[in-house]
């Protein structure tokens, strides 16, 4: 199951197997739903998922992520964070695996993921990240789009498209 523990943190839980189940209900403070024989395998389970997801829901609401986290894993129910890029980039896995790398576009700095997987011979690196932010603004925009000339640069002029032809 996917549940949003806070507004920040989305989880993923694995209870489908049966003791796994059990253990979950459990540790969530709902023995009544472990006990129950309708729910004792994984078809019974799936007709009443309604009422097994607004119980994961209450209970995960109602306390912190990371409580919830090591609450399931003491009870070795798998669970774990869902990442986004910017929880990818922050996290110390990454950071000590090298799988973001800086490039530079525009004249900024930017961090992208690496190449993956890293080989020891030949770990791989991005020698170009790519054309110019807005390079192909003319061309998307007038070529393909038909958008004129004269529309083009006053978008252009007041700053709402780059032109970095």
């Amino acid at each position: 199951k996917r549940v949003e523990i806070d507004k920040d943190t989305t989880t993923i839980i694995g209870g489908n197997g049966d003791s796994i189940y059990k253990r979950l209900m459990e540790t969530a403070g709902r023995k009544d739903l472990a006990d129950d024989p309708r729910l004792h395998n994984n078809a019974g389970r799936v007709t009443h998922e309604t009422d097994i997801d607004q119980a994961l829901s209450d209970w995960c609401a109602s306390l912190p992520s990371g409580e919830v986290l090591q609450l399931l894993d003491a009870a070795s129910v798998p669970a774990g964070p869902i990442y986004d890029a910017a929880d990818m980039a922050a996290d110390s896995h990454f950071q000590s695996r090298n799988l973001f790398e800086n490039v530079t576009i525009n004249g900024k700095n930017l961090e992208i993921p690496a190449i993956t997987p890293k080989m020891t011979k030949t770990p791989g690196r991005t020698e170009w990240p790519g054309p110019a932010v807005g390079s192909h603004n003319h061309e998307v925009l007038c070529d393909l789009l038909g958008l004129e000339e004269a529309e083009y640069q006053q978008l252009v002029t007041q700053g709402i498209v780059s032109d970095q032809r």
